[in-house]
């Protein structure tokens, strides 16, 4: 499919004018830097990166905003651990009962960021403290230093990890009512350890992972999407850089029909006989991935799975990571809502 030039700087220029200076000034740095930090050998500068991947601090001592924080560690060989957010149970909002349990993945292209970085901190202590749930933000090993399929290796271990311990999360958190969720490359993330759970469900004792939060995820596949191409130019996500972060993580010799990126493609995966959980996906209309992701939303409802839609026709990628957004409270909002009726 071809897309005028002349269309498609319409199209980006329209998702730029739609964001407060604040915002563009945001975005504009980020990508900058992040474009720099990408060598051409496919490695990664993260010394470039640290100057702009600001850390918080675990809270573990005194509640921030509601929620206590504590690192825990699964694997030391190999990093492997998550931040825990802990909603204060003093409130009325999350004494009264149990609280679910959210496994969060952030984005970030498989490459970049973690659960410390100050925008997923704030956004995983928003989550356990709105929704309520105990909030466990995976910290995956990135590629490329470790590519496919360390990310969902790291994910499902998570999961093995608390269906394990029975003294990691608090005494109210009811790990039968687990929630995976993710964002961008982390609700691809999501995804495929949904899938992996689904197939080795009798490996838990406790642990159910009843639904599935997919904020934007990151599919691609070899094809063109209209989207890809009309919003060429738009914020943070680019034809070249998806290029670079698929090269950077998929194996050696694939392509980007390889079942990790094209999850509704030639090489998909079947999942029709599985118990994949109920999904909610979000989408913007601003994100060149738009159209790989309703794809993957009518490709789980053809596999006879519980899926909802919801689409912010003005939104760019990753936009309810910034809180002077409004559509940022109201995506949490919605999250709420659908915790709370799975």
């Amino acid at each position: 499919m071809t897309t005028s030039s002349s269309s498609n700087s319409q199209t980006a220029a329209s998702a730029w004018a739609s964001l407060s200076w604040k915002t563009r000034l945001s975005l504009w740095v980020l990508s900058k830097l992040t474009d720099s930090a990408r060598r051409s050998d496919g490695t990664i500068n993260r010394r470039l990166l640290s100057f702009i991947d600001f850390k918080s601090s675990a809270t573990p001592t005194a509640p921030v905003k509601g929620v206590t924080t504590s690192d825990v560690t699964v694997d030391s060989t190999r990093q492997l651990w998550f931040r825990l957010f802990v909603p204060d149970t003093t409130s009325s909002t999350s004494s009264s009962s149990s609280l679910p349990v959210v496994v969060f993945f952030h984005g970030g292209g498989f490459s970049y960021l973690t659960p410390a970085s100050f925008a997923y901190d704030t956004v995983a202590r928003k989550f356990a403290r709105k929704i309520p749930a105990v909030v466990v933000s995976v910290n995956y090993r990135l590629c490329p230093e470790h590519r496919y399929p360390s990310p969902y290796d790291d994910g499902f271990d998570v999961l093995t990890f608390l269906d394990q311990k029975d003294d990691v999360l608090p005494k109210n958190a009811d790990r039968s009512r687990c929630f995976l969720a993710g964002d961008s490359a982390g609700a691809n993330v999501a995804h495929h350890v949904a899938v992996r759970a689904a197939r080795e469900k009798d490996r838990f004792r406790v642990v159910k992972p009843v639904g599935l939060i997919s904020i934007q995820p990151f599919f691609g596949g070899e094809g063109r999407v209209e989207s890809e191409i009309r919003l060429e130019g738009a914020p943070l996500v680019s034809i070249s850089r998806t290029d670079w972060l698929w090269k950077a993580f998929l194996p050696d010799g694939s392509d980007r029909d390889h079942e990790a990126a094209n999850v509704t493609g030639p090489n998909a995966v079947d999942i029709s006989g599985l118990d994949y959980p109920s999904t909610l996906v979000f989408v913007g209309g601003f994100d060149p991935l738009l159209d790989w992701q309703k794809r993957y939303y009518q490709w789980l409802k053809e596999s006879g799975k519980e899926a909802k839609l919801i689409e912010y026709p003005n939104s760019i990628h990753a936009f309810y990571v910034f809180p002077e957004l409004p559509e940022s409270n109201q995506l949490i909002s919605q999250v709420k809502d659908f915790v709370a009726s799975v």
